[in-house]
């Protein structure tokens, strides 16, 4: 053990003396999680709106109103008044507006013999989340059109009563367990992976193989000192992050010891996955050329971005795998739910065996000749 211990001292020495390797893994999640955060969390406003009126009625009128009011009160749309349709449509599809609204000529009397009375909306379906805003936002207008002045004192019609059991999560705070996982892989890759090929290119390993140290403490020492880094990043983005994203109660003792738990256990279950995939690898530019790829297939399946209920059948049968998952999955119930073991038992029982597993193979794997 004191041979293993040597090992992590020196690993823990080089990475005091390397500011900017701490500073590049804690800042990129950082920077990710308030850019993602803000970027994609927020509402979708002033959507530019031409309104195209072939009826000018008192019905017309209404709608016109009604379209004026969601302008004026969430903003959600800015109204331009176009006479010709086939202008309102030019300018569309050269982008200069996002959708057109036409109240078609026979409007009123429809409205006037109860004969199902629409008016159209032409968006641009090239941007879904634009369109589907702009959609939403009519929908609930013309609902609103359609009521009856007076309420009905025993309605006849089913409605649904939401209730939510916690307070509302912005996107940032949705996005924060990721950003956290995503600082321990960082520090795994670059404090791990790719010091560990580098000292290897260098011939740094070849002292280490003269020595009567063992292949097991070679490979803990390895292991134990990138998991106390990556431990040390986690943990700086998880209180840091949990003070960005407004985090309800972010320096809770018994929340912060739970999560502490988990970012250990993370970190061990990433730079074991590390390390038996670079056990083998001599090529320096190796780990850098595969860095983006494992980010990209690790990351974005994992659920952190978006509900894993919206991927692809094989998307989802990468997440079932992926460490990354059962990761983010226990900071959201901890971060977000503030819940207890109970509900990260699973998550936790995947982590401590894909580590075990992986460290195994590595094991198995490494060569304790030149």
């Amino acid at each position: 053990m004191s041979r293993m211990w040597a090992i992590v001292e020196r690993e823990m020495r080089r990475f005091r003396r390397s500011p900017i390797l701490i500073v590049v893994s804690m800042v990129f999640p950082l920077v990710q999680l308030i850019v993602l955060g803000y970027a994609f969390g927020g509402n979708v406003k002033h959507l530019k709106l031409a309104i195209v009126d072939q009826d000018h009625s008192l019905p017309a009128v209404r709608v016109r109103e009604l379209a004026q009011a969601v302008s004026a009160g969430a903003h959600t749309l800015d109204l331009i008044d176009y006479a010709d349709e086939g202008q309102a449509v030019t300018d569309l599809r050269n982008g200069r507006i996002n959708g057109v609204l036409t109240i078609p000529p026979d409007f009123s009397r429809r409205v006037l013999r109860k004969d199902a009375p629409n008016v159209a909306l032409i968006a641009d379906n090239t941007d879904n989340v634009v369109s589907a805003a702009m959609a939403a936002s009519l929908t609930s207008m013309l609902a609103a059109y359609g009521a009856p002045p007076t309420m009905v004192r025993r309605p006849a019609a089913a409605a649904l009563d939401i209730v939510e059991v916690y307070p509302y999560i912005p996107y940032i705070q949705y996005l924060l367990p990721g950003s956290i996982v995503m600082s321990i892989f960082m520090m795994v890759m670059i404090g791990g992976g790719i010091i560990f090929i580098d000292d290897k290119a260098r011939g740094l390993h070849e002292g280490y193989l003269v020595t009567p140290i063992t292949k097991l403490e070679l490979i803990a020492g390895f292991n134990v000192s990138g998991t106390i880094k990556a431990v040390l990043a986690g943990f700086v983005i998880m209180l840091i992050g949990s003070l960005i994203a407004g985090v309800p109660n972010p320096f809770d003792g018994f929340r912060i010891m739970r999560l502490a738990v988990v970012i250990v256990i993370t970190a061990f279950a990433l730079i074991s996955m590390m390390f038996l995939l670079m056990v083998r690898v001599s090529d320096p530019l190796m780990p850098r050329a595969i860095f983006g790829v494992l980010n990209t297939v690790l990351y974005f399946p994992s659920g952190a971005v978006y509900p894993q209920q919206g991927f692809p059948a094989w998307m989802q049968a990468i997440a079932v795998v992926d460490p990354f998952t059962y990761a983010v999955h226990a900071f959201k119930s901890l971060l977000l739910k503030n819940t207890g073991f109970d509900a990260i038992s699973g998550d936790l029982l995947y982590l401590f065996v894909f580590s075990t597993v992986a460290m195994t193979a590595a094991t198995l794997l490494f060569k304790r000749t030149l």
